[in-house]
């Protein structure tokens, strides 16, 4: 290796000679595009001082060489100048006309960048770099970086918006009346007595915008376990119809904003074949509805999930929560969740799930126990421009208490929902995805029937 450096050496000082046009080597011509290469070779046979030469040689020539900035940003990253090889970086960047030398030099940005352990940055470039790279093979060269700088970043972040018109924002009664307050009907009126359901009871249109945020810092890692600090933010409100204000005249739809923030504990571990993941999760938190305190609460959770086969997965979760309420009820939940999924030779992906939780309170009417089964297809096709996701299910929920029947509360619910994410529409490594969602619930109190139907805009990372 130190031999062919030398020789790599000798020609880079020839080059240099000739270039500056050393006399007695007037006959001898080597072209720019000649020492451009040069110094690219420089580069791959690790010999940043020769490529840094070469490059800032160019600049002599021609200080708006924008691939020679490039080379120098590469050079002087891999002889640990991460500052100056950022600004060279960043000359390169200012020069660019085309995507081509966009590319290049954002991805010369990330890889200062990230070498210098600045990582989170490094993936903003390297998603720049995918946005402009000039060929789909140059494109998953920057999806394979980024994807290598985020397994080793400790920091994680996601991001994600909503905006969806619906028609049921505040979870409202599709009734114009219920039978109510079962125990006050009979003794007034001797038996049950149907109530007319006005303002925020009944259903109310509107447009629901948000955000959310979830970032973890993985405090320490090995090739099989791993140990993450979390944290979450999320909002989301709404704005009301013209009709939901005529129901609803002293309704806002900041009357139903809710919002929450929690910090955790993550755990990770992967088995020696990696076919089977445990994970652990602790999260402590604070809701607010309607910009006060809602109520506080403690999250455990526990999941296992294993490769049955190549193709086919299956997992099973328990989880945990206190609620401490400060504008609501205190409640403890319990819940079990079991998956399967399996990928077709089609391609296609189907699966199903079943789920069961129970609540606990000294307030009767918050207990009740509920099943839920779901299943779904991941169509795994572009179908018009579009990754298609379809999924179905039901859940019934039983109270035992209800102030409005002596029978107690029973509500059934089967809800559907489809997912098209536009692979074809991408900017920085992001896809738009549409969602549209539709849920009934038939129960023995009309007060809880409830239509709703969605429409909901999101962005999603497609690496």
């Amino acid at each position: 290796m130190r031999p062919a450096r030398g020789r790599l050496r000798r020609t880079v000082v020839l080059a240099l000679w000739v270039g500056l046009a050393v006399p007695g080597w007037s006959d001898i011509t080597l072209s720019p595009q000649q020492m451009g290469a040069l110094a690219v070779e420089a580069i791959r046979q690790g010999a940043p001082d020769e490529a840094r030469m070469l490059a800032e040689a160019l600049l002599g020539r021609d200080p708006q060489d924008q691939g020679a900035h490039v080379i120098r940003a590469r050079a002087m990253r891999d002889q640990g100048l991460y500052d100056q090889a950022r600004q060279a970086a960043r000359q390169a960047w200012a020069l660019a006309d085309t995507d081509t030398e966009r590319y290049a030099a954002a991805r010369a940005m990330a890889q200062a960048l990230s070498s210098d352990g600045k990582r989170t940055r490094a993936q903003f470039w390297l998603r720049r770099a995918a946005h402009h790279a000039p060929t789909a093979r140059h494109a998953d060269r920057a999806r394979r970086d980024f994807r290598h700088v985020q397994r080793q970043n400790p920091w994680q972040t996601h991001l994600s918006f909503t905006l969806a018109p619906n028609s049921n924002i505040n979870n409202g009664s599709a009734r114009e009346s219920s039978r109510l307050n079962h125990v006050l009907s009979d003794l007034l009126f001797g038996a049950p007595v149907e109530y007319a359901l006005t303002g925020a009871a009944r259903a109310l249109s509107g447009l629901e915008y948000g955000a959310a945020l979830r970032s973890r810092y993985r405090m320490a890692q090995t090739e099989r376990r791993a140990h993450d600090l979390k944290f979450s933010l999320s909002y989301r409100s709404f704005v009301l119809s013209d009709s939901a204000r005529a129901t609803a005249p002293g309704v806002s739809g900041g009357d139903f904003a809710f919002g929450s923030a929690s910090i955790g504990y993550g755990f990770r571990s992967l088995s020696a074949d990696h076919r089977r993941e445990f994970t652990l999760d602790a999260e402590l938190g604070q809701s607010w509805y309607a910009g006060a305190r809602y109520a506080s609460f403690l999250r455990l959770g526990a999941a296992q999930s294993m490769k049955i086969t190549p193709r086919r997965q299956l997992s099973f979760a328990v989880d945990a929560e206190k609620q401490m309420g400060q504008a609501t009820v205190d409640v403890d939940t319990l819940a079990a969740a079991l998956r399967l999924s399996e990928r077709l030779e089609s391609g296609r992906t189907v699966f199903g799930g079943l789920s069961a939780r129970q609540t606990i309170s000294d307030s009767g009417q918050a207990e009740y126990r509920e099943v839920e089964a779901r299943g779904g297809v991941d169509l795994g096709e572009t179908m018009m421009g579009a990754e298609v996701t379809l999924g179905l299910g039901v859940a019934l929920r039983d109270y035992d208490v209800s102030p409005h029947s002596p029978t107690g509360r029973q509500d059934r619910r089967v809800f559907a929902d489809a997912t098209a994410t536009f692979r074809g529409i991408d900017y920085y490594g992001f896809n738009p995805a549409l969602t549209v969602s539709a849920s009934r619930t038939d129960s023995n109190i009309g007060l809880y029937d409830t239509r709703r139907f969605g429409v909901g805009l999101g962005i999603r990372s497609a690496f």
